[in-house]
């Protein structure tokens, strides 16, 4: 008998465990069976439990959410098809459990680089979604986690785990379109207002809210949406940058060839069209200065224009080169595009398609097989290539909020260093623009150049940098020294 989702809400406010009254089936070997707990099963987190699921010799043996709600919704999927499954709502408490061979996260960004190095510490394997941090300091100590304690770690940038994008990768970076001038990323996803309240407001009691806001500042909620709507306040999320455009950063470091982080960094941009509870760009430009080529990042959440946003967002979003949320890799002698997550085309300089790359594998079986093999290059996204590309979208972030707001052209002189940061920055006008922002009224920020040590992955600068770069914790949420 398993317990029943009243069973869960009763024990909402509560420290005790939430778990099913069936007793944990025996350890059966770890190549025959890999257990896994999935903590955070909203979103992302149904999607692991559903993916893992699938995958053959895997079992979801623990659930973890802090919502009773969730919680009891999942573990009720489970009952219905008969199966038993641990569940609580404080991931410590299964980390200790001898049935428990991974761990899967999926919780808010502020959680991913603690709980994966509790997980660690454990002796547990880790798929972690993407950003595998919430800063840059953290990033490194999940890394660190994972040597430290010989565990498999597996970002969530499922991407990776295509061989089609690989392939055209590959194609590209053998010179076949000539030398790469520039990498760009592109995340022009609709991103509506989340709301403006007057007041804090009430946090549902199926909610244990000191454990959801764990290493992240206690303080009253303040929008109107907890759940989602977090990725667009600093506290707890990364914007779009490392929301959506993770994955675009990624590809695009990736089709540079360059494993580690950039010598600079610079960023463009803004929250505009309107005015609500939310504190990270709607609109920006991250520059990264590689010495193979740039990276260029174009976050966009407003549609093509005002016409556009009395309709269907979705429907009246921007494209560049026909791709929305993707990557453009210029070269010599034409582009290749990434257009979604398991494709890569080539063209030549008149836009004539040269050579089409397609084809994905499972992510999630990718970790379960480098779990079996015990390898680290088995692994498609190791935790070092997720906390790098992690780490350039909080670099980005990092040059925005040191920086001032600018007038139009204070904003274009400090966009005239390059031709491709120019050009981008004139359609960002043109767009804004269209969309009825009067940057006069509500000017866009011109961020500060950070620079980077690439080898030591150290951000220069001072207290005001260093602040951002490695944030504070609560007691008993603090991301340790010694991993």
């Amino acid at each position: 008998m398993t317990a029943t989702r009243r069973d869960f809400l009763r024990a909402a406010g509560a420290s005790s465990v939430f778990a099913s009254v069936a007793a944990a089936r025996l350890r059966t070997p770890w190549f025959d069976e890999v257990r896994i707990a999935v903590v955070g099963l909203r979103g992302r987190g149904a999607d692991h439990v559903a993916g893992f699921r699938k995958v053959a010799g895997v079992r979801v043996v623990a659930l973890v959410d802090v919502d009773a709600n969730v919680l009891g919704a999942a573990v009720k999927k489970f009952a219905d098809r008969g199966e038993d499954v641990f569940a609580c709502k404080d991931l410590r408490t299964v980390l200790d459990r001898k049935d428990v061979d991974a761990v899967s996260i999926a919780t808010p960004n502020h959680w991913h680089s603690l709980q994966g190095i509790w997980a660690c510490q454990a002796g547990k394997d880790v798929y972690v979604e993407k950003p595998v941090s919430h800063d840059v300091w953290e990033g490194i100590q999940l890394v660190a986690a994972a040597r430290t304690h010989g565990r498999i770690v597996q970002a969530g940038t499922q991407c990776r785990s295509s061989h089609g994008i690989a392939e055209g990768i590959a194609w590209v970076r053998a010179g076949n379109l000539g030398k790469i001038r520039l990498a760009r990323g592109l995340c022009y996803k609709p991103r509506p207002s989340i709301g403006k309240v007057g007041a804090p407001q009430a946090v549902p009691d199926t909610i244990d809210y000191d454990l959801w806001c764990g290493p992240a500042p206690k303080g009253p909620l303040v929008r109107k949406n907890l759940h989602y709507d977090w990725h667009w306040d600093f506290a707890t999320g990364n914007g779009d940058v490392g929301n959506q455009g993770i994955h675009q950063m990624d590809l695009a470091r990736w089709a540079l060839g360059e494993s580690g982080l950039p010598a600079r960094t610079f960023s463009v941009g803004g929250r505009l069209g309107y005015d609500d509870d939310g504190d990270t760009p709607n609109t920006q430009l991250v520059w990264h200065e590689y010495a193979s080529a740039p990276l260029l990042f174009e976050v966009r959440g407003l549609p093509r224009d005002s016409a556009a946003q009395a309709g269907d967002w979705g429907k009246g979003m921007d494209a560049f080169l026909g791709a929305r949320v993707g990557v453009v890799v210029h070269c010599e002698g034409g582009t290749l595009r990434i257009p979604d997550y398991s494709s890569a085309i080539a063209y030549d300089t008149a836009g004539k398609e040269v050579k089409r790359f397609v084809g994905a594998t499972d992510h999630y079986a990718n970790f379960v097989a480098a779990v079996k093999s015990r390898k680290v290059e088995d692994l498609r996204a190791d935790v070092q290539q997720g906390h790098v590309s992690s780490a350039l979208c909080h670099l980005g972030n990092v040059s925005h909020r040191l920086g001032r707001t600018a007038s139009r052209g204070d904003v274009a002189a400090a966009l005239a260093f390059h031709g491709e940061a120019k050009e981008a920055g004139e359609r960002v006008f043109a767009h804004l623009t269209a969309n009825g922002v009067d940057l006069d009224k509500t000017p866009l920020h011109v961020g500060e150049w950070l620079a980077t040590d690439a080898t030591t992955g150290q951000v220069a600068g001072g207290a005001g940098v260093q602040r951002l770069v490695r944030k504070d914790y609560r007691a008993g949420f603090v991301v340790p020294e010694q991993v």
